[in-house]
């Protein structure tokens, strides 16, 4: 039975504080003196593993036994068939232990080291198995969105590990994470959205303003909306429009009218009843009409070439003297009287005598 004032007073409060727990409080332990008489029935789950995850189950195998063996947990391996196998004894007490057993042979199985996977042992840790292999539909999209999560040299997948206090494993087609709820929800929406096309950094951004924003007591109970970035979806390439847009005509429940036949246009024109050899010579009279226009034509285009382009006509440029400036005329007159009666250039001292070239000299002795 509800008490409706205590559900009245709840309701009045903010959701926020329903759902907070107090920092600092842990969950007591179940211990045996809780069940101390033990199950009832037996319980068990299995799981299949991989070819090449043998080898290592191998070496690690007596370590999982001790882990399990804490809590009375029965654990089978099958290298033949290639399974895990883990069911409840008559000394286990805790009935939620072999659901924790169910998914340490499950990270197991999905390349998660022991070291990591005993950690689900404990009662605060959770796990969370993220199927991707389903979520692309083409295997090179798929292989880039999963590299994308990894991140160069797995930046991004430790960035997202940090935040989150997660432990996350990216194999195959699944993606393994390992850690506190709330951090499992956070890796759950990461994954998710860079399978859709959203890159993780955006994610992330918002992961680390949230981190922030917790460490403030007065903006814990308050609303992060204005804090936390929005961001839009730009879609980069844009379809390109058609050259001939077509536009559809409006709806008319009438068929459209029948085009006419030859025999109609005949018989409207009249030249369904003229004899044959009319219409012999009126179809050669439109051939010959067509052939001359056709043929004008051709004659006007090769004449075409012939024709001589416009020419430009040519200014000259004349160079106005200055109106306003006056020439003094005397004073032009002056300077040629004094060049006149300079000396120009320096008399010779010793005046050249004429020489006869060497060619006439031979011409006189011949003579």
């Amino acid at each position: 039975v509800i008490n409706n004032s205590k559900y009245k007073d709840r309701k009045g409060l903010d959701e926020s504080q329903l759902f907070t727990v107090p920092d600092g409080w842990k969950e007591p332990a179940f211990t045996k003196e809780d069940n101390p008489k033990g199950l009832l029935e037996e319980s068990s789950f299995a799981t299949l593993f991989p070819k090449y995850r043998e080898a290592y189950l191998k070496e690690c195998w007596p370590l999982v036994q001790k882990a399990l063996g804490d809590s009375h947990i029965k654990a089978t391996l099958d290298l033949i068939e290639g399974s895990i196998t883990v069911c409840t004894t008559k000394k286990t007490f805790d009935p939620y232990a072999v659901v924790r057993a169910r998914d340490l042979i499950k990270l197991l199985a999905r390349s998660v080291p022991f070291e990591q996977a005993v950690r689900i042992l404990e009662d605060d840790m959770a796990c969370d198995i993220i199927k991707i292999g389903t979520l692309v539909r083409t295997r090179e999209r798929f292989v880039k969105r999963r590299q994308r999560l990894i991140g160069p040299k797995g930046s991004t997948l430790k960035a997202l590990e940090l935040l989150t206090n997660c432990y996350v494993m990216v194999q195959g087609n699944t993606v393994s994470a390992l850690g506190p709820f709330n951090g499992l929800k956070e890796v759950r929406k990461v994954v998710l959205d860079t399978m859709k096309n959203i890159h993780p950094i955006y994610n992330i951004k918002t992961l680390m303003i949230k981190r922030e924003l917790s460490k403030d007591p007065e903006l814990r109970l308050q609303s992060w909306e204005r804090f936390l970035p929005n961001f839009r979806h730009k879609n980069l390439t844009k379809r390109k429009e058609p050259k001939k847009k077509t536009t559809k005509k409006e709806y008319t429940p009438f068929p459209p009218q029948q085009p006419e036949s030859q025999i109609d246009k005949e018989l409207a024109t009249g030249e369904f009843f003229l004899r044959e050899s009319v219409k012999k010579r009126k179809k050669m009279e439109e051939i010959k009409v067509k052939q001359a226009e056709a043929l004008t034509k051709r004659q006007e285009e090769r004449n075409r070439a012939f024709i001589p382009p416009k020419e430009k006509p040519v200014m000259k440029k004349t160079n106005k003297a200055p109106s306003e400036a006056k020439i003094d005329i005397e004073a032009i007159k002056a300077k040629v009287r004094k060049a006149k009666t300079k000396k120009l250039g320096a008399p010779s001292v010793n005046p050249v005598p004429q020489t006869t070239p060497a060619y006439d000299k031979k011409k006189k002795n011949k003579g």
